[in-house]
């Protein structure tokens, strides 16, 4: 039976959503942070050539840096500002998680609260620059390369200058959508970093769509084929989101306290959700796979066959292609490995077991302590495996279409799950603000009855 909060959320309509003026607020700071997202992703870097831009996007295609492209809104192949977009800060929020679960040190800190939160984004925010900078180096010695071996330059006057130019620009547009994402999330709606990183993949869709109706009105694309990618995209979508909502929930029962109906028992769940890791793994192990192609790319003609390295460089390179059974294999293998690493991470059965001993709670049929450590344990592998075979599914199936099918645009999994994942959360908390809303209407008739009556 529903409660009486699941009822009222279940009658929230739009017409509700006029009178909700903070909500409102919050609404347009959002979409205006995520056009000034947009805007900024056509200022290109200075000293750049806008024309050789193409010759660069061309020459990546496939490889990491396209992969981090579509995240960033086809920012990082117009070599903008904000190129690197927001994927360093998550690289070291990540890394700072893997470090706090490794180092007694870093763990220590996690548990002061909230001072012990500020220090471990402090940490953040300095691995953030120092990932920039290195990338950015990178970036700029590549575009440097690029205008050299193809005999269009890029850049307009290559050196030192323009190099450091490049990684403080480079450093700034990251930071600024890094400072605009926590704006998002304290005066927003929803998560800022994720909403940026769903407004670049988002962006690509009218293209995306474009090509895909195109393909099929010039008979490239079999419409019998078409009408399948449609429904194929539509039951991806409807199983991501009911795979994010399923979770397995075990009973915690505290002991009995005396209440106005005798002694009675508390009781509660522990959700636990059946893909923990979330988008984690599949982004970890495409960027693995991805990195060897890259680097080939970028190195040219240097790598022609001429040595034992390059040739190995150019067999890698063709064993990874995207379709070929090795990346297919080596990619779910990549999945499933950071699916299980991650999961123990964000979740320590230990801790959660020490918290209900130390709170009175326990599992109904076991003992607290190590048993219920085991127990966590146990569910939780098995639930990851249903997880880890899930985020397979979803990733591995688009590349399959893309390769089987030979539609003339790139289909991707984690991007998939990254839109539906975003829309969900934010979906969710504008509805626990009307409902915060609508509990406010409820208190302050309340009030005003009780004026009335005395």
């Amino acid at each position: 039976m529903a409660s009486a909060a699941d009822q009222m959320a279940q009658s929230i309509n739009l017409a509700k959503f006029a009178k909700a003026t903070d909500l409102k607020k919050r609404l347009w700071f959002t979409i205006g942070a995520l056009i000034v997202f947009r805007l900024l992703s056509f200022v290109p870097l200075p000293g750049i050539d806008p024309t050789a831009l193409g010759l660069l996007s061309q020459r990546t295609t496939g490889g990491v840096l396209d992969f981090f492209n579509t995240f960033s809104g086809g920012a990082l192949s117009r070599m903008s500002l904000i190129a690197l977009g927001v994927m360093p800060y998550i690289t070291a929020s990540i890394v700072v998680q893997l470090a706090t679960s490794l180092s007694p040190q870093l763990a220590a800190i996690k548990k002061e609260g909230e001072s012990g939160r500020k220090k471990l984004n402090q940490y953040t925010r300095y691995g953030t620059v120092l990932l920039t900078a290195i990338q950015g180096y990178f970036i700029a010695v590549g575009l440097e390369a690029l205008g050299a071996s193809n005999g269009m330059q890029a850049v307009i006057e290559p050196g030192m200058l323009f190099r450091i130019n490049a990684v403080v620009s480079l450093i700034g547009g990251t930071m600024f959508l890094m400072w605009l994402g926590e704006q998002i999330t304290s005066r927003g709606i929803g998560n800022g970093v994720s909403l940026i990183i769903m407004a670049g993949i988002v962006a690509h869709l009218p293209t995306t769509l474009v090509n895909l109706l195109e393909g099929g009105r010039s008979g490239s694309l079999d419409p019998i084929k078409l009408i399948g990618i449609v429904i194929a995209v539509i039951g991806l979508v409807l199983f991501i989101c009911f795979m994010e909502r399923a979770q397995r929930r075990i009973l915690i029962q505290y002991p009995k306290r005396q209440t106005q109906r005798g002694m009675q028992a508390d009781r509660s769940h522990l959700p636990l959700k059946i893909n923990t890791a979330g988008v984690i793994p599949p982004i970890f192990a495409s960027s693995l796979l991805l990195m060897p192609l890259t680097i080939s790319q970028f190195a040219g003609q240097r790598v022609a066959g001429e040595s034992k390295w390059g040739d190995f460089i150019i067999a890698l390179n063709q064993y990874l292609q995207h379709g070929s059974p090795v990346y297919m294999a080596l990619y779910a293998a990549g999945i499933i490995f950071f699916s299980f690493f991650y999961t123990a991470v964000v979740f320590n059965p230990e801790e959660t077991a020490d918290n209900l001993k130390r709170y009175g709670g326990f599992v109904p049929g076991i003992r607290p302590g190590k048993n219920t450590e085991n127990y966590f344990d146990y569910v939780l592998t098995r639930i990851t495996v249903i997880g880890a075979a899930y985020l397979t599914v979803i990733c591995l199936l688009p590349e399959y279409l893309v390769s089987a099918l030979s539609i003339p645009f790139y289909l991707g999994g984690t991007s998939l799950l990254i839109v539906v994942n975003v829309t969900m959360d934010t979906v969710t908390q504008i509805q626990s603000h009307l409902l915060a809303h609508q509990y406010g209407d409820l208190i302050k008739k309340a009030k005003l009855k009780g004026g009335r009556l005395r």
